[in-house]
């Protein structure tokens, strides 16, 4: 018990953060808690709610929020997200941990290979 206690910490530290705690959450639920990938990416949309609230309002609160962009990200989000709710429940577990883990694999590789750690490009590099 202490021990998703811990995990669901860690994780909410880097929900916060904007970086998405299920990059520790579904591979510590799959691998220290045997549940299967599918059980494991629902817990985390489950978890995703209070969490994604909370770094929201302070997200907001800090004026860190970009609303130009906002509207069209969480359009095409929803229908993004339902297309892939509804792949991933015909996806075997086995193939969507190997799916979930390439896509970690890749996301890795290309934050520790970008070149640019400042974030927006203020236009005088």
């Amino acid at each position: 018990m202490i021990w998703l206690c811990i995990i669901g910490f860690l994780s909410g530290i880097i929900s916060g953060m904007g970086i998405g705690g299920g990059t520790i959450l579904i591979p510590a639920l799959s691998i220290f808690f045997h549940y299967s990938q599918h059980e494991a990416q629902n817990i985390n949309l489950i978890y995703f709610i209070p969490t994604a609230i909370t770094a929201l309002i302070t997200h907001v609160k800090n004026k860190n929020i970009e609303k130009t962009v906002l509207w069209k990200i969480v359009i095409f989000g929803f229908a993004g997200a339902f297309i892939g709710a509804f792949i991933a429940v015909g996806i075997k577990p086995d193939m969507l941990k190997r799916i979930f883990g390439v896509f970690l694999l890749i996301m890795g590789l290309s934050e520790v290979f970008k070149k640019n750690y400042g974030g927006k490009k203020s236009g005088t590099e």
